[in-house]
């Protein structure tokens, strides 16, 4: 029960990710503001939740609503403690070379500008608040070439070194700031920038968790539960000596080539390949 008379806002809430934190804070303690564009998914999961749970409808690309959500937070509870800048999708897909202007903004203003705001409007409520925290979803795409889509990696890049950036600004307010590097977790992110149609997305996700059980050292994929853990941590006071840190939650995907640890990696991908090729003809 880490969280007890603390208000945490979690953006991205609806599902995958931010559901499971709002899941697990509200289950410390934690008075959850959760924000979603998904207005139907944020409302199940308040209703599930015993009133720990608050759902508000944001849409993040909207600036004005971001700073709406903070301070209905602030409004409702009386104070923000915890910030959980998760929400986000896969952005435009296309390579550096042919990528438009209008696919590029949206994708960093979803991605990047979103939890910049996200800090901006929260700061004013976090002042003085014991322990503030603010967590940030950022990538192993921040770290490297080939995770994802360019668009999406140079946002990401961008969301580490805001944290690290805004550790040093918000210092003088006692407030924390962190950031998170999943790998491949189990969430809807993969089939939507693989652009597999919307009836074939359980099966997709079903052969994507396969896949990932091979992509990395640890065996098995991961869950939003195993992102949520390190939120919870990063959030709580057994962090209070980490800021401008950033998490690597990735099952070691990230330590080298996959033949590093699977000389028979190559064909673990086929099945993957397979159905994508066919989902999309």
């Amino acid at each position: 029960m880490r969280f007890v008379g603390k208000t945490a806002v979690v953006t991205g809430a609806a599902s995958g990710i931010g559901k499971a934190a709002c899941l697990r804070l509200a289950s410390e303690g934690a008075t959850v503001i959760a924000a979603d564009i998904d207005a139907a998914g944020g409302a199940e999961l308040a209703a599930t939740s015993n009133g720990k749970i608050i759902f508000k409808q944001t849409d993040v690309c909207d600036v004005a609503a971001i700073k709406a959500l903070m301070d209905f937070a602030a409004e409702t509870t009386g104070g923000i403690d915890v910030v959980f800048n998760n929400a986000g999708a896969a952005g435009d897909r296309a390579p550096i070379d042919e990528i438009d202007p209008e696919g590029w903004d949206r994708t960093m203003n979803l991605l990047l500008r979103s939890v910049a705001m996200g800090i901006r409007y929260a700061v004013p409520h976090m002042k003085g608040r014991a322990g503030a925290s603010i967590v940030n979803t950022a990538s192993v795409a921040s770290l490297g070439a080939g995770y994802s889509p360019s668009a999406y990696a140079v946002a990401k890049a961008g969301v580490l070194h805001l944290s690290k950036l805004a550790a040093a600004d918000l210092a003088r307010h006692d407030i924390r700031v962190n950031a998170i590097c999943p790998g491949f977790i189990k969430t809807n992110i993969f089939a939507s920038a693989l652009e597999v149609p919307d009836e074939k997305r359980d099966e997709a996700n079903v052969v994507i968790h396969e896949v990932a059980a091979h992509a990395q050292p640890v065996k098995g994929g991961g869950n939003p539960d195993d992102i949520a853990s390190m939120v919870a941590y990063l959030a709580s006071d057994e962090a209070r000596f980490i800021t401008g840190a950033h998490m690597v939650v990735d099952g070691g995907i990230t330590i080298g080539p996959r033949h590093s640890w699977d000389e028979n990696s190559p064909a673990m991908f086929d099945s993957l390949q397979n159905f994508i090729g066919s989902a999309q003809g």
